[in-house]
């Protein structure tokens, strides 16, 4: 279960993120209650996430695979496009959560 609710964590971070820029400020109710609800979420669900994952491995995993979908809704739904330093670095972002997934002996497999 580990791993599920690793993946709904994520899935609610992106959700509170994209929400964010939707909310303009704070100043489109649902949005923001998006956010509020969607980061709480997310944060629930790390914690528990936390209980057999070391801190480090999940959170890598968590905020790496956050930030490719979050570029991704970005380009998707508002239109944003990467430049070719920014796909690097995604890139970068991506290799580095497998390795920490195929490589670490931190990591519960």
């Amino acid at each position: 279960m580990t791993f599920v609710y690793l993946v709904l964590a994520i899935v609610a971070e992106v959700i509170a993120t994209s929400a964010l820029k939707s909310s303009m400020g704070f100043t489109r109710p649902f949005p923001s209650i998006m956010v509020v609800v969607g980061y709480g979420v997310a944060f629930y669900l790390l914690s528990l996430v936390l209980r057999t994952l070391p801190v480090g491995i999940a959170y890598a995993i968590w905020a790496g695979l956050g930030i490719v979908l979050v570029t991704l809704v970005g380009i998707v739904v508002f239109g944003e496009k990467p430049d070719l330093p920014a796909v690097i670095g995604i890139s970068l972002i991506v290799a580095g959560v497998v390795i920490l997934q195929v490589f670490s002996k931190m990591n519960v497999h």
